[in-house]
Formats: structure tokens, C-alpha cells, sequence
């Protein structure tokens, strides 16, 4: 009697995580737009820039910066242990911790560079520099204040990611697809960050 060997599975890329990779796409292109714009401004007020830049504090923007860096490393832990369908800890050592912990942990440096962003404008506006005072103004606050509400937005979906794992009864690939996606978001509102450092902060 012939037999018919079984027809190799297809592996299908998963369509939450491409539309998740294609969304990105267009929000990187909506942040190029932002850079565009800024250094516009910064080549047309050359000597506004260098008088309104010589007011960072970059010792707390640095510190504040590798906050947010270091938030990447513990998402991505709560990924692995996403993967391994542990969804919370199975001891107290961060070694046995499971997604929730490692997503409580990155919410937490999360919510404390937006803080410290927030503290950043306030120190600014006492000085005078506000979102109407002059093209640095515009700029600075246009720029790093639409990656802050990206920022929030990704502490919102930590939230969400965190509840629904408490809410199912089992942890499956639907929560570990979830928390990769909820990651990629993090990961590519970091980079830009990297970015805008590097452009604000640095860059003279």
C-alpha cells in the first residue's frame, strides 16, 4: 500500500506582530518628520541653539537616558520569560522571575524617566524657555514631548499586558504574543530616545 508523506508545516508569520512592525513604520517616519523639522530650525538659529543648549543639564539627562536604555534589558527579560510561559515568579530571586515582574520593573524606569522628563520642563519653563518662547522652545518640546506620550502609551500597555496575564486562567502563546508585541513598541520608543539624546544633548 502507498503512503503519502505528511506535507511539511507552514510557518506563518504571526499578523499582530507584522501589523505591529508595519505600524512602527509609519511612527518612524512620523519622528524623521520631527527631526527634520528641528534641525531646520537649529541651521536657521544657530546662535539661539547654542545659548538655549548651554542650559542642559546633561549629567540628568544622561542619567535619565540610561534609565530608559536600561528599561529595554528588563522588557525584554519579561519577553524571555514570556517564552518560556512563565508568567510570574517562581521565587524571589530576579533569576526565577516571570513576565509580570520583569514588566512591573520596566513600568516602574519607565514612569520615573517620564518623571524626570517632566521635571526637566519645569526647570526649563523657569528659565523662560517655552513651547512659544522661540524656535528652540517649539522644537525641544515638540520633539521630546511626543516621545514622552509614546512613552506613556507604552506604560499604559504594560498595564494592560500585566492585567490580562492575571486574568486568564492559563498563560498562553495569545499573552506571550502580547508581551513581544508590547516590546517591540518599547524597544523602538527607546531607540528614538537614543536618538534625541544624541541631537539635544549632545551634538553641539
Amino acid at each position: 500500500m502507498n503512503t503519502k508523506s505528511a506535507a511539511p508545516a507552514v510557518r506563518r508569520p504571526n499578523t499582530v506582530a507584522v501589523g505591529t512592525i508595519v505600524w512602527l513604520g509609519s511612527e518612524v517616519m512620523f519622528f524623521a518628520g520631527l527631526f527634520a523639522t528641528y534641525f531646520t530650525l537649529r541651521a536657521m538659529n544657530p546662535e539661539l541653539w547654542a545659548e538655549q543648549t548651554a542650559k542642559h543639564n546633561f549629567t540628568f539627562a544622561l542619567i535619565n537616558t540610561l534609565i530608559l536604555v536600561a528599561s529595554s534589558f528588563t522588557c525584554q527579560a519579561g519577553v524571555f520569560a514570556a517564552e518560556r510561559m512563565q508568567p510570574r515568579a517562581t521565587g524571589a530571586s530576579p533569576t526565577k522571575w516571570g513576565a509580570v515582574e520583569w514588566f512591573y520593573l520596566t513600568f516602574f524606569m519607565g514612569a520615573v524617566f517620564v518623571a524626570g522628563q517632566a521635571w526637566e520642563y519645569a526647570t526649563f519653563i523657569s528659565e523662560g524657555i517655552t513651547l512659544g518662547s522661540d524656535p528652540y522652545g517649539s522644537a525641544f518640546y515638540m520633539t521630546t514631548g511626543f516621545h514622552g506620550i509614546h512613552v506613556s502609551l507604552g506604560l499604559i500597555a504594560f498595564l494592560l499586558v500585566i492585567g490580562r496575564i492575571y486574568a486568564v486562567k492559563n498563560f498562553t502563546h495569545k499573552e506571550e504574543t502580547t508581551a513581544i508585541v508590547v516590546s517591540y513598541y518599547w524597544h523602538f520608543v527607546d531607540i528614538v530616545w537614543i536618538a534625541l539624546f544624541i541631537v539635544i544633548y549632545v551634538v553641539k
